[in-house]
């Protein structure tokens, strides 16, 4: 299957290359994807919220030339305050979520990124979902307005205290420490739960 991950400069580190790592021993293509923002000096290289830098498979203008019309079976997008705000205020990653949303592709986000960039495109509507802890209760000043997030929120339930919740095609983590069991249901989506159990043998997980 093919995995896009977006990256912005202050993404969390765990969050983000916890992912890559498993899905990549599971067998899955992934591609990383450099999200352009006002901090980013060069189209590959970006920044995490450590200051680790990362260098991307692809710049966002490769991306769009090799997936404009191509939809990823898994879109996803790691936490970290910078990181998540940078990715929400792409048009480019909020279009390509939606429209693997559209099409009931896997998505799916951790820490700031469920409040921050999703609650916003309106994919959690009706969904329940965690993140970061009581970064729910803020999901209005992320959107904008009150009215429009209760509109796009709309049913949807929060978890406290869960590593991810798994509603349909849609995949939400609570944060950094959680990274390793949120990847592993990825690769469970993707790859199914033989691979997954090959992958936690193989990576003495506890």
């Amino acid at each position: 299957m093919k995995c896009i991950v977006f990256l912005a400069d202050g993404f969390e580190e765990i969050e983000a290359l916890t992912p890559v790592d498993y899905l990549r021993r599971a067998g899955q293509e992934v591609y990383t994807v450099a999200v352009p923002s006002k901090t980013m000096n060069d189209p590959y290289i970006v920044i995490g919220s450590h200051k680790i830098p990362v260098i991307a498979d692809l710049s966002m203008e490769e991306f769009k030339e090799q997936f404009s019309d191509e939809i990823a079976d898994l879109v996803f997008c790691p936490g970290g305050m910078v990181g998540s705000q940078n990715l929400a205020l792409s048009k480019e990653v909020g279009d390509y979520v939606k429209k693997a949303n559209n099409s009931k592709k896997i998505i799916a986000a951790i820490c700031a990124a469920p409040a921050v960039v999703f609650a916003k495109l309106g994919v959690l509507q009706g969904r329940n979902w965690t993140c970061y802890p009581n970064m729910e209760q803020d999901t209005a000043q992320y959107v904008g307005d009150m009215a429009l997030t209760e509109k796009l929120m709309k049913n949807s339930t929060h978890h406290r205290n869960v590593p991810f919740v798994t509603d349909g095609n849609v995949v939400t983590g609570r944060g950094a420490g959680a990274a390793e069991e949120f990847a592993m249901e990825l690769v469970r989506l993707t790859a199914g739960e033989e691979t997954q159990l090959k992958v936690k043998a193989a990576t003495v997980q506890r």
